[in-house]
């Protein structure tokens, strides 16, 4: 019998899960369907109550759902519970059980098929909403040397270093800044905020990279966005963007829906988008 998945979201023509959940099915063998989920808004609740009721097995979250599917949830998991935000669903009778696996899928990107080592770098994070939030836990189990939250609003960062420290079972020292107090150059630069999708550079220095940076931006499918191109100016010639975190994530909601894993590696390749 087949098992139906779908992504909701609001809009959703220009989400690429069906595309990479239909090639995870194909490379293991398993039998899905998996479509796209156009949800009012205002009616989340109700659209997943009848997807459900139809036989969904589970589903992928994107914008501007990830807070009522926290919300909706009967268990969540200490990835959701720090993101404050879901990305993934899974049904089974009357439970709703929840995760945010997009920090997991940016990390599973960086150190395997990036092949960089967080372990012992100083990493600094552009922007202090969900998407940095959700990547913190991740992120500080590699035990980078120190870990630099900037925002324009600098009270966000600090909250969300504090929030960090306060979860987090090493001793990474994690600090929330403003972009005018970064001090220093970085082994990795994470540009987590969503200026990337407005053409906009965020006020960094090209002094915070430091020689052989990854420069990430997380925003996936825009070629050389203007941070990559500030690092690229900077002497930078380790460039990424987060198709592969998009990969990624999908493969761990894949795993944990599946109890099989796909390899990644030709849905990246399919979905790159060249740096230039």
């Amino acid at each position: 019998m087949t098992d139906r998945y779908a992504v909701i979201g609001n809009p959703i023509v220009q989400s690429k899960s069906p595309l990479i959940h239909s090639a995870f099915a194909q490379v293991t063998g398993q039998d899905i369907d998996y479509g796209k989920l156009l949800g009012p808004l205002g009616e989340f609740a109700a659209t997943v109550d009848a997807f459900r009721a139809a036989g969904g097995r589970g589903m992928n979250v994107t914008a501007p759902f990830k807070l009522d599917a926290f919300a909706y949830a009967t268990d969540l998991a200490p990835s959701a519970q720090m993101a404050g935000a879901v990305n993934a669903m899974k049904f089974e009778g009357d439970r709703v059980y929840v995760e945010n696996f997009d920090g997991v899928g940016l990390v599973r990107d960086v150190l395997h098929n990036l092949g960089c080592p967080l372990q012992g770098r100083r990493v600094l994070i552009l922007g202090a909403g969900g998407a940095t939030r959700g990547a913190l836990l991740p992120l500080l189990v590699e035990q980078p040397a120190e870990l630099v939250i900037v925002n324009r609003t600098v009270a966000k960062a600090q909250e969300l270093a504090a929030l960090a420290q306060q979860h987090q079972t090493g001793q990474v020292p994690v600090s929330g800044l403003s972009y005018d107090a970064v001090q220093g150059a970085f082994d990795v630069v994470f540009n987590a905020t969503s200026s990337s999708l407005t053409a906009e550079l965020p006020p960094l220095p090209g002094s915070v990279f430091a020689p052989g940076c990854l420069a990430y931006d997380l925003t996936y499918g825009k070629g050389l966005t203007p941070f990559l191109q500030l690092a690229q100016q900077a002497g930078v010639n380790r460039l990424a963007d987060g198709v592969g975190m998009l990969a990624e994530q999908a493969a761990e909601a894949f795993a944990w829906w599946r109890g099989v894993r796909p390899d990644t590696a030709a849905v990246i390749a399919q979905l790159t988008v060249p740096l230039v």
